[in-house]
């Protein structure tokens, strides 16, 4: 094989890796970010007008009132290359080597019966002992004053405190303690350390390793780099495997092998660094890399997860190329990849194309899928898929059977839900695992779901005597269920006895039960409160504030904003549409629900609920409780007899969207928002094109306003 090209300079190194052939100026010349200005009053002109300037805290504090708290994933940042100008007219360095790393071969004629008492007395230490003391003595009656072990038996015995990482350590420890010559501590030593760190996730241990022996002066060879980028790609510290790759080139001029950089093209795709990925697998193919099963799973995964058809075709004619066919690793990165972005039809193309190449499903390719088609609700593939999994008689796992379960609620299958938990059930079926605490949860959803209370309760008392531990989802999907059964005091008695047993309610089972506070009566609704304050105090005072009319709106928004800045994210929009649905049906001041949903707007979570165009106005009203979804249009059509009245122009035709959900549980918005129109009268009908919409003219309108201008419901 001829010689490699010489390694990148420390100047160069990042920029030859993230420069590729044909367009290196869109690395070069990032696009710069929008900004935002704020502008601020004119002290010299406030101080010629005689008034005193605001400060720009007091010119902000409007605009802190419409923010929320935000909590994302914190993400290590990295620090950006500097780029470096590449000279075009002379070839680029490798960027990997194409021979994978030599392992060094045990040494012949090793034993370790002579290490055995040795081995037997380290076993018996506890695991935070330190191993010096035992070490000493064996060595000291076995070679005499100041012996050390051989190389081979000290690689041994490292390799045999593989499993514990702190023996693993205290042994390094003990060796590097050595007299100077005594031992020869080599890099092999600190890579089995590494080895060992890296399988117990132990990430500031196996980097402080690293740079010890940066300081001792012990050089870094491909294994340790290779181990260290493994090993925090394994603890998701994405950024660190970063850096550590970029050291190889830029310190210490090590090229990574095939298994490297393989990793380190997953670390990059896992950043979501498309560009850089592309870059990196450009400039490897151009240096003769051949890319293995691995490689090309990393590129199908992010293709897949962007929902780029173009780049998944791409992944499939660089394996063509290199002749080598797509495995099932490939195959489930694809799909596991398109259930992320929504693509069932995609998927299911891509499973028939599995088929048709003869790769035969695994489990987890069905546990893809069925979480796929659950998602899409498309009953008519999730049956086919059952059938197919009956047909191929595949060993079925706990992750597959629930995720078919799921599936199974997600799409109204209940006879065949019931068919597979029996089975689960049956002592004598081994073909498939015993059901655990997400199989009775599942069980318990599509129960709940289709309304039989009965049964889904009977189910929970089941999995409270067969001795499996509810989780906090099936508290919250049996509260619920009981909740719509108006089956208020059993639903108040589950979470009294969850709460008994250390049961945490997380955000989402507050929401739960403030479901239930709105369909509660009068009486019912102190009983959840009481039981609620327990566990979320701020809440229950949001409520008892929104029902006292003697309460204004700027201690309204102080306690919403509270209670909404306490809760996660996703949870801070159905808590609004719970709230509203409170005001409305337990009659606190009508006023109140209006309030409740303007301060949701003004703090973006119902941003995208209207939209406006010179021809049409539409209001999208899917993702709404119904009260919520009611008082949504009353405020829109408040909004338009406020225009009217102002002679301004109103678009020829308004639309309102409630949805058709194909769910075959889901007991859907249309028809109660169609009642509501019945009880308003507004001259709106549901159209004939398109399920779960309603549309009126501007003259249909025109000519109500002008019948109730006086009325109640649209002053209100």
């Amino acid at each position: 094989m001829a010689p490699l090209p010489a390694p990148p300079t420390a100047a160069s190194a990042s920029a030859f890796l993230f420069s590729p052939p044909r367009s290196p100026s869109r690395y070069l010349h990032p696009k710069p970010k929008p900004t935002a200005t704020i502008l601020c009053s004119s002290t010299s002109a406030a101080t010629a007008a005689g008034s005193a300037s605001p400060s720009l805290s007091q010119q902000l504090e409007p605009l802190s009132r419409t923010l929320l708290h935000d909590k994302p994933t914190p993400i290590a940042d990295r620090p950006t290359p500097e780029p470096t100008w590449v000279n075009p007219t002379k070839p680029k360095p490798s960027v990997l080597s194409l021979r994978r790393h030599r392992r060094r071969s045990p040494p012949a004629n090793t034993s370790s019966t002579p290490l055995q008492p040795l081995l037997r007395a380290l076993r018996a230490l506890p695991e935070d002992a330190d191993l010096a003391g035992t070490l000493d003595a064996f060595f000291l009656q076995q070679q005499g004053q100041g012996a050390a072990p051989s190389p081979s038996d000290a690689l041994l015995l490292l390799n045999y405190l593989h499993p514990s990482w702190r023996k693993s350590l205290s042994l390094l420890a003990w060796l590097r303690a050595l007299p100077a010559g005594a031992f020869p501590l080599d890099t092999i030593f600190f890579n089995v350390a590494l080895k060992s760190l890296r399988a117990a996730r132990q990430w500031p241990h196996a980097e402080r390793l690293a740079l010890d022996m940066l300081d001792a002066g012990v050089p870094l060879d491909n294994i340790t780099y290779s181990t260290l980028i493994t090993a925090a790609r394994r603890c998701r510290q994405f950024a660190k495997a970063v850096e550590w790759f970029e050291r190889m080139y830029a310190a210490d001029g090590v090229l990574p092998d095939e298994v490297t950089y393989s990793a380190v093209l997953d670390v990059y795709a896992q950043l979501g660094m498309k560009e850089e990925v592309l870059a990196l697998f450009d400039r490897a193919r151009g240096s003769g890399w051949k890319p293995d099963h691995v490689a090309f799973a990393v590129l199908a995964k992010m293709f897949g997860e962007a929902g780029d058809y173009d780049g998944i075709q791409f992944v499939f004619k660089e394996m063509r190329e290199v002749g080598i066919k797509p495995n099932i690793f490939v195959y489930n990165a694809l799909l596991e990849a398109l259930g992320k972005t929504g693509k069932p039809g995609l998927a299911r193309n891509l499973f028939e194309e599995m088929i048709d190449q003869g790769v035969e499903p695994n489990a987890r390719t069905l546990t893809a899928l069925a979480k796929i088609y659950g998602r899409a609700r498309w009953g008519r593939d999730a049956l086919q898929l059952w059938d197919k999994m009956r047909e191929l008689k595949l060993p079925a796992d706990s992750i597959l059977c629930n995720t078919l379960l799921s599936m199974c609620a997600d799409v109204g299958l209940v006879a065949e839900a019931e068919q597979l938990f029996n089975e689960m059930k049956d002592p004598e079926c081994r073909d498939v695992p015993k059901p655990d605490k997400w199989s009775y949860t599942a069980m318990i959803n599509i129960y709940g779901s289709n309304g039989d209370t009965d049964s889904a309760l009977q189910l929970f008392a089941e999995m409270l005597k067969g001795g499996i531990e509810p989780n906090i989802m099936s508290y919250t999907i049996v509260i619920q269920c009981l909740g719509k059964a108006r089956r208020i005091q059993q639903a108040v008695e589950v979470l009294e006895s969850g709460l008994e047993k250390g049961l945490k309610p997380d955000d989402r089972l507050c929401g739960c039960l403030l479901s239930v506070i709105a369909l509660s009566s009068g009486e019912e609704m102190e009983m959840v409160l009481s039981s609620l304050e327990k566990v979320n105090q701020n809440l229950v005072k949001l409520i008892r504030v929104l029902g006292d009319a003697q309460v204004g709106g700027d201690d309204i928004t102080e306690e919403l904003k509270s209670v909404l800045n306490s809760a996660a994210p996703e949870v801070r929009r159905p808590y609004c549409n719970c709230l509203i649905d409170v005001c409305r049906n337990h009659g606190f001041p009508p006023q109140r629900a209006r309030e409740v949903f303007h301060l949701a707007q003004t703090y973006g979570l119902y941003s995208k609920l209207q939209s406006r165009k010179d021809e049409e106005w539409s209001l999208d009203l899917r993702s709404l409780s119904v009260g919520a979804a009611k008082t949504a249009f009353d405020d829109w059509m408040q909004t338009v007899s406020e225009r009217w009245a102002q002679q301004k122009d109103l678009p020829e035709s308004f639309s309102v969207y409630t949805g058709s959900s194909t769910h075959k549980f889901a007991q859907g918005l249309a028809s109660a928002f169609a009642a509501h129109l019945d009880q308003m009268a507004v001259p709106f009908h549901a159209s004939e094109s398109q399920a779960g919409s309603f549309i009126s003219s501007r003259d249909d309108l025109v000519s109500w306003l002008q019948m109730s201008r006086s009325s109640a419901v649209v002053a209100g």
